[in-house]
């Protein structure tokens, strides 16, 4: 789990680089179209287009530092867990939190009746625990119990911190280009520089399309499947009971309610993808968690007696 934990680090280092230098990319692109558009210096308009693209990466990375939990939990639709109304939710958390050695997460829940559920935070100290309101009425005190201690494994290996700024990052790209797109009407040029103000527009908004629905997947899949086969194992481990993740993901398997918000930016947090059933070859090309029949292998081994 250590190497899981350094790993994960490593990669958001990684990915948050990569996001730089792909802004940066960006920024000059569309400087070098600004340039070959106008009388102005090629040098300095590529310079400038990526001096202002640098600010918008370093503000979006400040952005999902700060309040990238706050944004996936306001799109999720999750409200505060109320302890009164909720005091089996508040209890196991607690407990599994102290047997994980991580700090209490925050708890709260979606009102859908699709059963779900994901962990999101940059650090421990600041990470929140949500589940679905379907998922509470499904299981059973043991289920519940084995699907948070995987959630709070996902906290504990920092899993939680890669996709946060995997998911914050590429969903910017994404809002930006929407935004672009949604309002080039009124962005476009008007006057002898017309044409290519408008130009320079259509090139922005097409390269944050790129990032945000080519790249933004190809990363996606970068991460590994593998962390849902370790959290279940951590999951087992701190609950010391593999019956209950597994009679969990059992109920889910066979789940045919949709989530009411789900999409792709946090499709990856949950527990099991709301997007995809894992139909076939090509759907699982494109997945960021392994087919729900393979967890439910492998925990049934570790009920037998067999290792991971």
């Amino acid at each position: 789990m250590y190497h899981q934990i350094a790993r994960n680090k490593r990669l958001t280092v990684v990915y948050i680089g990569l996001f730089l230098l792909i802004w940066l990319g960006i920024g000059a692109a569309v400087g070098a179209v600004r340039a070959a558009t106008s009388s102005g210096s090629y040098a300095a308009d590529v310079g400038t287009g990526a001096l202002i693209a640098a600010l918008a990466a370093v503000g979006g990375v400040l952005f999902t530092l700060r309040s990238g939990s706050r944004l996936v939990l306001a799109v999720a639709g999750a409200q505060p867990a109320d302890p009164a109304r909720y005091p089996q939710l508040y209890h196991l958390v607690e407990a599994l939190a102290i047997g994980e050695g991580v700090p209490v997460p925050a708890v709260y829940v979606v009102d859908d009746p699709s059963p779900n559920a994901f962990a999101t935070g940059f650090r421990p100290d600041r990470a929140a625990v949500t589940v679905t309101s379907g998922l509470l009425a499904m299981l059973n005190r043991e289920e519940l119990e084995g699907v948070l201690a995987h959630e709070l494994s996902h906290i504990r290996n920092l899993d939680t911190r890669l996709l946060l700024v995997v998911t914050t990052l590429i969903g910017m790209a994404a809002l930006l280009a929407s935004l672009i797109w949604h309002n080039a009407f009124w962005l476009r040029g008007r006057g002898r520089n017309g044409a290519q103000v408008t130009l320079v527009v259509a090139a922005a908004a097409a390269l944050l399309s790129v990032v945000a629905f080519l790249v933004g997947p190809l990363i996606r899949l970068a991460l590994s499947r593998r962390r849902e086969f370790l959290a279940d194992a951590s999951a087992v481990e701190l609950s010391r009971n593999p019956a209950g993740l597994l009679g969990a993901l059992r109920k889910l398997q066979r789940n045919d309610t949709p989530l009411r918000r789900a999409n792709h930016a946090t499709a990856a947090m949950c527990i099991d993808d709301p997007l995809t059933h894992h139909e076939g070859a090509a759907h699982r090309l494109f997945d960021t968690h392994p087919p729900l029949e393979q967890r439910i292998a492998v925990l049934e081994g570790m009920l037998q007696g067999q290792t991971l």
